[in-house]
């Protein structure tokens, strides 16, 4: 490969419990994650000269993450931009990295999203006053799985999409989880009836959450966190893990419009930035980290990302194509995804987390020779605003 390597992720921790029980906060959680990543690298606190932080730990968080962690650096990006906040991140620093801004930087996240008993999906999004952005959804009550219904029933009118190919999302994910102990371990701990590798009959005969969303196409809510080190190639060469290189990174935003198409996403606009700048196309993709908070998530971005083209998703998806040991690929969420691993919030810094598990050769659902992925984050709600980062990362 001759492709311009600026930054690369060096270190990488996941914090291993999904159900926390109120025994340790969110900068806990995002603290004990980066001394660990930071040692993954072979790095100390005090290498660290750039913070990437999306608010998970509070207010201010430029401010109280720094302090917190007790660092002076250079460089503090704190966009928030939902679930793809981590891949906007990765973007920045790479970008801080190669103006000379940085040589390490750190991104963490923690959430007690379990603990707290959030209703991510399905609670209420009101409060005393209507924002001008979401005039065209809140006021009616929708909720955030209703959006991403309303997302599927329109794939199925236009494009005959059917439930059996949304459920070969699920089959995938929970496939790639049982061979997962942290997986397991956190279905266990939620509480999962039947854990199991799972068949599309499973799927669809699973109770109806958000018609034509079953309850098996929906991501769980959990604590957790992670961490993820990115540094320059002077201090990359130097660290424990072989570097795992950030080819190409794109990011875009999208809202709603008076005949708009809820069916395409941001991704549209993002991946022909990222995979032009890394200099490959969808089909030399070994590994496909895509957020999953629900099949049809999934669905769209493969389709948005060039793996298929629109429409042409749920045929594309079937028969087993996106299970680590089938060759056709590309593998999808080799860690379980926010199906059946984790999901306390925002997901995206997991993404970049299993991306470079599979690209050192750390899977426990390990692609043979794996040495391209993309991450593919999604903030907001796919029918309506959401913001979309993609990640291009590939190995030596």
């Amino acid at each position: 490969m001759s492709q311009k390597r600026d930054a690369a992720i060096v270190g990488i921790h996941e914090y291993p419990s999904r159900d926390v029980e109120g025994e340790i906060s969110p900068l806990q959680i995002k603290a004990e994650s980066a001394a660990k990543a930071l040692s993954d690298a072979g790095l100390n606190w005090s290498d660290v000269d750039a913070i990437y932080d999306a608010g998970d730990g509070g207010g201010m968080s430029g401010l109280n993450i720094a302090e917190y962690f007790g660092l002076n650096p250079n460089v503090i990006d704190t966009t928030g931009v939902g679930g793809s906040s981590y891949e906007f991140h990765a973007a920045h620093a790479k970008r801080d990295i190669a103006a000379g801004k940085a040589k390490v930087a750190l991104l963490t996240y923690g959430s007690t999203a379990h603990s707290n008993a959030r209703a991510i999906g399905v609670g209420g999004r009101g409060g005393g006053s209507m924002h001008p952005a979401e005039n065209m959804d809140a006021f009616a009550g929708m909720t955030l799985i209703a959006n991403y219904a309303m997302v599927a029933h329109r794939h199925m009118h236009q494009y005959g999409t059917t439930s059996e190919q949304l459920a070969e999302i699920s089959v995938a994910t929970r496939y790639h989880a049982m061979r997962n102990p942290e997986a397991v371990r956190a279905m266990e701990d939620l509480e999962f009836l039947d854990i199991r590798e799972t068949t599309i009959n499973d799927v669809v005969n699973s109770r109806m959450i958000a018609d034509p969303l079953h309850l098996l196409e929906c991501c769980m809510i959990s604590d957790g966190g992670g961490a993820v080190v990115i540094a320059s190639p002077e201090v990359a060469r130097d660290c424990r893990k072989p570097p795992v290189w950030i080819l190409g990174s794109g990011e875009a935003t999208k809202y709603p419009k008076n005949g708009g198409d809820i069916t395409s996403s941001a991704a549209v606009q993002s991946a022909p930035q990222a995979f032009g700048e890394a200099g490959v196309t969808p089909g030399e993709i070994d590994i496909a980290m895509i957020y999953d908070s629900f099949s049809i998530t999934v669905l769209t971005l493969l389709e948005d990302l060039g793996f298929c083209k629109k429409g042409e998703g749920g045929a594309w998806v079937s028969g087993g194509r996106l299970r680590f040991d089938n060759p056709n690929g590309p593998a999808l969420n080799t860690d379980g995804g926010g199906l059946s691993s984790n999901h306390p919030g925002m997901r995206g810094i997991f993404l970049l987390i299993e991306a470079a598990r599979q690209l050192r050769g750390e899977s426990t659902s390990q692609v043979k020779d794996a040495r391209l992925a993309v991450a593919h984050g999604n903030g907001g709600m796919l029918g309506s605003r959401h913001s979309a980062g993609t990640i291009i990362l590939g190995r030596d």
